[in-house]
């Protein structure tokens, strides 16, 4: 996506629905209100308001824009069109526009126009910001379509989505026949879902020959998807912008250092201008972060003040911007300072930018397949992510890159372009999806970059674990179902298991809390005793999943006895809670009620609390989760992996750390190697129960070890689970269901 074309949220939605009130500027605006009486949007059928021409005036100030009649001319002649072009052309915003006009030219008459974004935020503003240029509503002609939030009508013309939205819309529209151009945007991102899209719409361009589609690509990429499909147009446009880089030597030690070094060499040399610093990684930011507040409310007031932006990797696409109506009341003069550990794509920026830090190395989740666990591995950035961390400076000559590192090792040890995440990541997510595409024909997908036999194998395996496949290889009834969440399987499969065991109301909470960002506020120093003390009152004995439940459960009630918006926040607040992401906590848990709604699971009365009920949590858990399991082979927190010998403790915010207990075997949700090996999202659980729930054949696959001959001696103490009835119940819900299907192997 492009930074330039976001610098300015619209309010189209209030512009269209109230008349817009016109000064003096209007009407000396070179007769633009004589225009503005005659001109109706072909759009909306309503006279153009005289804010459109203004940003006319902006949009043809593109470097893109020079390029329309070319594009609209291969668009015509050809199905497929390349757009090279950096960050800053504007081919985001005004190419998905132009596609729109060429769908109006045709009436329709195929459909109209999606635009796949890597990250959801952008998503939201790249379609808030088009609508105002298209002097149109939000929400009617110009929409979005992100993960649980969709703000678009049957009506839409050009709709901005996510790429995983577009990929989960193929498993009920496989053909995409309600659009006629789709634009691939993002695609340096190189996520599974566009890598995928990539691969399956040349399928859908053969069978629909109507079809247009657009990629919009970085320089880099843009050569490789050229042969990728063979002979199709490219349009390159130019944007050349005069960047001083300075390259500052090898790699340090602590590279943070060095960026606080030059933050304040920058503010003390007088120059204006706001700054970006790109860190290796999450813990560098939080100290430099420290760092800079600490010794900046120290420095000479007459410099003039710092603010310091954190932005972390899971706040991809925060909206940053001068608020320039604040900086004109201030008489002492603010720059921002920007801590961040993105890629310059995955952020939107603003022209106030005149200095960007590059330490050159990044901190990326690998995923081993062996062990079923990624590892955080640091790494230099490739040549591509240090290109666009350069165009994010604004349109001045005055931008200067500071590199720290040398010529030598961006030539020598930054690969080209940014490695695929299908080579990085888990695959379990895009083979059950594959498998689901498969049955509407779209089985053969001819990937830009193949994964690695070992994942595949590794996710194949772990869908058959959870029943997810017949004897076939074929998806199954419940790997069907299981494909209708947007959900990571093994919580899918947890959720099919709560219908059985009565459990559901109180999953799909965890569910929506462990899929939501994390509900903790980030510390400020010194508040820890304070925060651990407001914790406190929500943990739960049973473990960490019992605590969501908790904390959910009391943010429910301060919403239902506050009388504002502003109540809940200071409750969150004064918990040392993230407000939002309780919010997003509670959208994710609606839309999942509707999909057990829509695919009629039984839904039985929430108990939470009761010893039978916390009993079926842990069953619901473990017949997902059972793969995730870990033994303190000590006594002391040292958690062995049942599957491999690596070895973790708990998470310092787990209600077992707080609590100081550690119980011998537990369940948990996330497991990363780094140098703190926690894990994460913990719940006890027992030998006799993973014994009961756990495919035997994948207990007979584990390797020797100790923790195995427990489970083994568990075997002998079983008692059956008395779950025939609620089998039978479970299928009686499933349509074609037999009920040997239905039981959770």
């Amino acid at each position: 996506m492009d930074d330039e074309e976001l610098e300015r949220p619209n309010s189209s939605s209030e512009k269209r629905y109230f008349p817009e009130s016109l000064d003096s500027s209007d009407v000396d605006e070179e007769g633009l209100l004589a225009c503005e009486d005659l001109e109706l949007n072909p759009f909306d059928g309503l006279p153009y308001s005289s804010r459109y021409y203004k940003l006319l005036k902006e949009r043809e100030a593109l470097p893109i824009w020079k390029e329309k009649y070319s594009f609209m001319e291969n668009l015509l002649q050809n199905q497929i069109v390349i757009i090279s072009g950096d960050a800053k052309c504007g081919k985001s915003s005004q190419v998905p526009q132009w596609c729109a006009e060429y769908c109006l030219s045709i009436h329709y008459e195929h459909g109209g126009v999606v635009c796949t974004q890597a990250h959801k935020q952008t998503a939201v503003q790249l379609a808030l910001r088009v609508a105002d240029e298209m002097d149109v509503n939000i929400g009617h002609e110009v929409g979005y379509v992100i993960p649980f939030e969709n703000c678009c009508t049957s009506e839409t013309i050009l709709r901005y989505c996510t790429d995983d939205m577009l990929q989960r819309e193929m498993m009920s529209n496989p053909f995409l026949g309600s659009y006629g151009v789709v634009i691939l945007d993002d695609t340096q991102e190189r996520s599974i879902a566009t890598d995928v899209l990539l691969a399956l719409l040349k399928d859908v361009l053969l069978a629909r020959p109507e079809l247009k589609l657009v990629i919009n690509a970085s320089p880099l990429l843009a050569s490789k998807l050229g042969s990728f499909y063979g002979n199709v147009p490219l349009i390159a446009v130019e944007n050349r912008r005069p960047v001083e880089v300075v390259y500052l030597g090898g790699a340090q030690k602590e590279p943070f250092e060095s960026v606080v070094h030059l933050i304040f060499e920058i503010h003390h040399s007088g120059e204006q201008g706001d700054i970006v610093a790109f860190l290796a990684c999450e813990q560098d930011i939080e100290k430099a972060y420290e760092i800079v507040c600490q010794e900046g409310s120290n420095l000479n007031p007459d410099l003039g003040e710092l603010v310091v932006v954190p932005l972390y990797p899971k706040e991809k696409c925060a909206l940053f911007k001068p608020n320039e109506e604040t900086d004109k009341r201030c008489h002492v003069y603010q720059r921002r300072v920007v801590l961040t550990a993105s890629s310059g794509e995955s952020l939107i920026w603003s022209n106030a930018v005149r200095f960007v830090i590059d330490v050159g190395v990044e901190r990326r989740k690998v995923y081993n397949p062996r062990i079923r666990a990624s590892s955080l591995v640091m790494q230099p950035v490739s040549q591509s992510q240090a290109e666009t961390r350069k165009q994010i400076l604004g349109s001045s000559s005055s931008g200067k890159l500071f590199r720290l590192y040398s010529e030598e090792f961006a030539t020598r040890a930054m690969r080209p372009l940014k490695a695929a995440e299908m080579q990085e990541a888990s695959l379990t997510s895009m083979v059950l999806f594959m498998k689901r595409v498969d049955i509407a024909g779209l089985g053969h997908c001819d990937l830009m970059n193949r994964p690695a036999p070992e994942s595949l194998m590794q996710a194949l395996e772990d869908l058959d674990y959870l029943a997810a496949l017949d004897n076939d290889g074929n998806l199954s009834e419940f790997g069907i179902i299981m494909s209708e969440f947007p959900l990571d399987p093994q919580l899918s499969k947890s959720i099919l298991a709560s219908c059985e065991f009565d459990c559901v109301d109180e999953m799909l909470t965890i569910a929506a809390m462990v899929t939501a960002p994390s509900c903790f506020l980030r510390l400020p120093r010194g508040a820890e005793a304070a925060a651990l003390t407001r914790w406190k009152t929500f943990l739960h004995p049973e473990g960490d999943h019992f605590t969501l439940i908790n904390i959910y459960k009391a943010y429910q009630d301060a919403t239902l006895n506050s009388t504002s918006e502003h109540c809940v926040e200071k409750w969150c607040q004064d918990h040392f809670l993230n407000c939002s992401a309780l919010r997003m906590a509670d959208v994710i848990r609606a839309e999942l009620v509707e999909i057990i709604k829509r695919i009629e699971l039984p839904y039985a009365e929430p108990a939470f609390g009761s010893k039978e009920n916390t009993l079926n949590i842990k069953k619901a858990l473990l017949s997902g989760y059972f793969m995730q399991i870990a033994r303190d082979v000590d006594g002391s927190g040292n958690y062995l992996m049942l599957t491999h010998k690596q070895v973790a403790q708990l998470h310092p915010l787990s209600s077992y750390s707080i609590t100081k207990t550690t119980p011998e075997w537990v369940l948990f949700h996330k497991f990363s190697i780094s140098e703190n090996n926690y894990v994460r999202i913990t719940s006890e659980t027992s030998p006799e129960l993973f014994m009961q729930l756990a495919p035997q054949y994948y207990f007979s696959n584990l390797p020797p070890s100790e923790s195995k001959d427990i489970l083994q001696q568990a075997v002998d103490h079983l008692s059956p689970i008395p779950t025939m009835k609620k089998e039978q119940k479970m299928c009686e819900k499933c349509p074609e269901t037999t009920e040997q299907r239905c039981t959770l192997q």
